[in-house]
């Protein structure tokens, strides 16, 4: 699990790289007009694949994983479905827009933007296989292709003159090209072949549905925060409320990442308790490591991101913002574990139940906190996050409840401890002198280190683990 963890780790890092120069190019190479169109047109996609992707990457992971012989039909029926909802959601796409008053340009390239994205979502969902048998090197890798070579075609596109409808194209075909070493890669493994099944799409679409819901709840939750503080705040503290907002999606990668490392094996061992709880101990202990450890560097250096990507002077209080989030960084890394670990047992519709409930007592602090934040300290985002956290403790103690035969007062301990290390690490930066962020995140690191090592929240045992992650495995060793 360590080194699947190490292998999507560093995919992500070099994926961001890949993202944030892409980024950087369209916005230096289109015209403000252009670029505003080409963000409109990404979140109308992005909101159609929310329905595209229904619920199928866990289950397929999750089936895969228990059944090796049944990822053929299981990729194959989620190929064919993500494909039939993809081509009729074009029309619908194109048919709201229509009654959203856009222009007939903006309405077609709407609907183009769907058929340029369908191949890379469809080249991704070969990731799930490999996710299923623990071949993350190869979903790194695949994610990697998929990036380097949209860059390359959209520089390629721009240098011969082509502007949003040419980049589609090149988008299209990156994904095309993406798609096909996908399935090179599935046939190089072994696995079985590609199928669809009814029974298979049933299932897909049945036990998929709560999935949906829990994704739905998710970004309806964000997308009711920001029009909240729209209401209620300035139009300045929206703005350091997104710039928070962006920056702490970042931090939440490497939870996500170590969460989908550990969740094919969580899955592998639903059927086993002694041996689910020893992977739900093994895959626990350092996430909260790395979620305290996260908490902490965000509260510490909120500062320096801000001023790095935003400029300190005009958004200072953003960085207020990020500090707030700092717990709620520890409590999502936490409840996105248990989330996984109670999907991987097959009991979906709690967690859709669980969820929505969550979003529902989060929109209701927001309406309180935001105008008592804003009236105290002129900063209405802050309210958000006070909110947030109030959200992610009952997500954690309905998922502790579910989870009540592997959580125990070991684990309980193991987080105590960090908590122990991560403090001590904030109160000894607070009191040292401001240094480069170039010396100090690093510093960071090791202090928080030692500590955990003196507290016993890291034992020289994980450390051994680590190290031996980064070594060839034998031929008797699992890959």
């Amino acid at each position: 699990m360590v080194r699947n963890f190490l292998h999507l780790g560093a995919g992500q890092v070099a994926t961001t790289v890949l993202t944030i120069m892409l980024s950087a190019t369209m916005a230096r190479v289109l015209s403000l007009g252009e670029f505003g169109l080409l963000v409109l047109l990404m979140s109308i996609a992005t909101f159609a694949f929310v329905v595209v992707d229904w619920g199928y990457s866990p289950l397929v992971i999750r089936e895969s994983a228990r059944q090796p012989r049944s990822t053929g039909q299981l990729l194959g029926s989620a190929l064919v479905l993500r494909t039939v909802v993809a081509l009729i959601a074009c029309p619908v796409i194109i048919g709201v827009t229509w009654m959203l008053g856009y222009e007939m340009r903006t309405r077609l390239l709407a609907g183009a933007m769907i058929l340029a994205l369908l191949p890379q979502y469809l080249a991704l969902s070969f990731g799930w296989a490999y996710r299923a048998h623990e071949r993350m090197d190869r979903d790194a890798l695949l994610n990697f292709f998929l990036k380097l070579v949209v860059l390359v075609l959209s520089i390629a596109c721009f240098a011969a003159g082509g502007r949003v409808p040419a980049l589609l194209f090149a988008w299209f075909v990156a994904g095309s090209l993406t798609l096909m070493v996908g399935a090179v890669i599935y046939r190089r493994l072994g696995l079985p072949d590609l199928a669809f099944s009814r029974d298979s799409a049933a299932v897909l679409l049945r036990d998929g549905a709560p999935l949906f819901l829990v994704t739905v709840a998710g970004a309806l939750e964000h997308v009711l925060n920001a029009n909240i503080l729209y209401k209620l705040a300035s139009p300045a503290e929206v703005g350091w409320f997104g710039a928070a907002w962006t920056i702490a999606g970042t931090l939440l990668a490497p939870g996500t990442v170590l969460c989908t490392a550990a969740y094919p094996r969580l899955s592998t061992s639903v059927g086993d308790a002694a041996g689910f709880k020893q992977t739900f101990d093994a895959s626990l202990r350092p996430l909260l490591l790395l979620a305290v450890l996260g908490a902490a560097g965000t509260y510490i250096f909120a500062d320096v991101p801000v001023g790095l990507i935003y400029g300190i002077e005009k958004f200072g209080p953003a960085a207020d913002i990020l500090r707030a989030f700092a717990p709620v960084l520890l409590l999502i890394y936490v409840d996105l574990y248990l989330s996984m670990a109670i999907v991987a047992t097959g009991r979906t519709g709690w967690i859709a139940v669980v969820k929505a409930t969550s979003v529902a007592l989060t929109t209701g602090l927001v309406f309180i906190l935001v105008p008592v934040c804003e009236q105290r300290f002129g900063n209405g985002g802050l309210g958000i996050m006070y909110a947030l956290a109030g959200g992610e403790v009952l997500m954690f103690g309905a998922c502790v409840i579910l989870l009540r035969g592997a959580v125990d007062t070991r684990i309980i301990s193991e987080l105590f401890r960090g908590l122990l290390a991560g403090g001590g690490t904030v109160a000894l930066f607070l009191m040292l002198p401001t240094i480069s962020p170039v010396m100090s995140i690093p510093l960071c690191v090791v202090v928080f280190a030692v500590l955990a090592l003196l507290v016993g929240a890291l034992r020289r045992a994980d450390i051994d683990v680590l190290m031996g992650s980064f070594r060839k495995s034998t031929p008797g060793q699992a890959t």
